[in-house]
């Protein structure tokens, strides 16, 4: 009896330790990265030096089925219509999905050059690096095709923004041939990334590093929000909301961009407000001020009547979620680096003040400042995630997501279906003449946003 009661824990034991060594192996191979940042050797990255962009610039975003994902391309062009429409920014994307950079390489001056681009974003990589292990072989055709890539745009009269790609979360299913770990595959993307960094040096580019702070944010939203927060998507490879707001703030930092997006002083003795260029004080009464603005905030979710073409909704856990651009925020200084919409006060009288942001229609929301807070200034943009600019950007952001998801049709289907093929010429014409009205579809959506602010003295909170 006791030899089968022996026999029977033994037998528990060593299911227990090969349960134990499965999970292991699992994680190992398919779950999420296990090595620190430092681990990745990464190079240090070129600081970008002044404004990219000039006015009237043509943007082309360029790379595979992430960019085809229409997400981190849309936060861009959200941005460059509404927070910087002063630029007078036209973009396209051009995302292919499963294409490396040979494979745009080949296509480029058939879909993208004929609208002669004078600013291009390219991020390859992800396919590339062919889910394994770094090879050399690797590096030396990722570099030899974007540097490639790269002159082509520059004799074409296109500066450029040489993305790094971005990282993985898991061993996707979906590659048969994938090889290696987690781990293995970003050691690969990182090399490529350094290279990248090399690439960009000598041929005096700029680089937006997309690897180093996705990879970063998946460690801290992992640590904050749990160990199921997947910066690189639920598939491991195809970011939702929160990792495409990642990679948008690295290509919108590679512009060089200020992120002075407003600026509102209030001077509560006199009852008197200044507000920087983009916006214009209509009227300024004791404790309450309107402003009309033809330069937004970035809205980063809009609440839930207003939501359109799944941009994400704001709600109380969002900022813990992977598939929202507030948890990215949470976890990268897009707010403080290029989403200042800032309300400065002198001369305050009171302790603390309850701001009231809302449209001249509606209630809005508040929150209560001490004085220093409001001295030093706060930024509204951060502050108030749902606030008068909510319903105005989502018009915009879904005619922006209308427009892509034809673009994609147009070079995938038509530039490259029987149209293409029959007269290319022509297939140019036609679809152009389709685009025009949804171009013209954001330019209408973009009105100034008149918007309130009541400043009043309050309790402490």
């Amino acid at each position: 009896m006791a030899s089968n009661l022996f026999m029977t824990k033994t037998i528990r034991l060593v299911s227990l330790q090969l349960s134990l060594l499965w999970a292991i192996s699992f994680a190992l191979h398919a779950g999420a990265q296990t090595l620190p940042l430092a681990e990745y050797k990464l190079a240090p990255a070129p600081e970008p030096t002044g404004l990219l962009l000039k006015r009237g610039d043509r943007l082309a975003i360029c790379g595979d089925s992430i960019t085809e994902q229409k997400m981190y391309s849309r936060i861009i062009e959200d941005y460059l219509t509404m927070c910087v429409p002063e630029l007078e920014i036209s973009v396209r994307q051009y995302g292919w999905s499963g294409e490396r950079a040979p494979g745009f390489r080949a296509r480029m001056t058939n879909d993208c050059l004929r609208f002669f681009p004078t600013v291009a974003t390219t991020c390859y990589g992800m396919n590339d690096h062919e889910y394994r292990p770094y090879e050399d072989r690797i590096g030396r055709a990722y570099r030899e095709h974007s540097t490639a890539i790269i002159r082509a745009f520059k004799a074409h009269g296109a500066v450029v923004i040489h993305g790094s790609p971005g990282c993985v979360g898991k061993m996707p299913s979906w590659v048969k041939s994938a090889t290696g770990t987690v781990d293995d595959l970003n050691r690969n993307l990182a090399m490529l990334r350094n290279i990248g960094i090399e690439i960009a040096r000598d041929e005096r580019v700029r680089f937006a590093d997309v690897f180093a702070p996705m990879i970063n944010a998946g460690l801290q939203a992992r640590q904050l929000y749990g160990t199921n927060f997947a910066i690189a998507g639920k598939d491991g490879v195809h970011p939702g909301w929160a990792g495409q707001a990642v990679m948008a703030y690295a290509f919108l930092k590679a512009m060089g961009l200020s992120g002075d997006l407003g600026t509102f002083t209030v001077d509560l003795k006199k009852n008197r407000m200044t507000a920087s260029s983009g916006h214009k004080v209509l009227s300024a009464q004791p404790a309450r001020y309107e402003v009309a603005s033809s330069r937004f905030p970035f809205v980063a979710c809009a609440p839930e009547q207003e939501a359109k073409a799944n941009y994400p909704v704001c709600a109380p856990d969002d900022v813990t979620r992977d598939n929202t651009i507030r948890s990215a925020l949470s976890l990268i200084p897009f707010n403080s680096e290029l989403n200042r919409f800032m309300l400065i006060a002198r001369n305050p009288n009171a302790d603390f003040y309850r701001v009231t942001w809302r449209s001249p229609e509606n209630e809005g929301a508040s929150r209560v400042f001490s004085a220093a807070q409001l001295t030093r200034g706060i930024n509204l943009a951060e502050e108030f995630p749902a606030n008068p600019f909510s319903s105005a950007f989502a018009e915009v952001d879904a005619a922006v997501a209308a427009k892509q998801a034809f673009e994609t049709r147009q070079v995938k289907q038509i530039f490259h279906g029987a149209e293409g093929k029959a007269d290319m010429d022509a297939a140019v014409r036609k679809t152009e003449a389709e685009r025009a009205p949804l171009v013209r579809a954001i330019q209408q959506a973009f009105q100034p946003v008149r918007h309130v602010l009541l400043i009043e003295p309050a309790r402490a909170r």
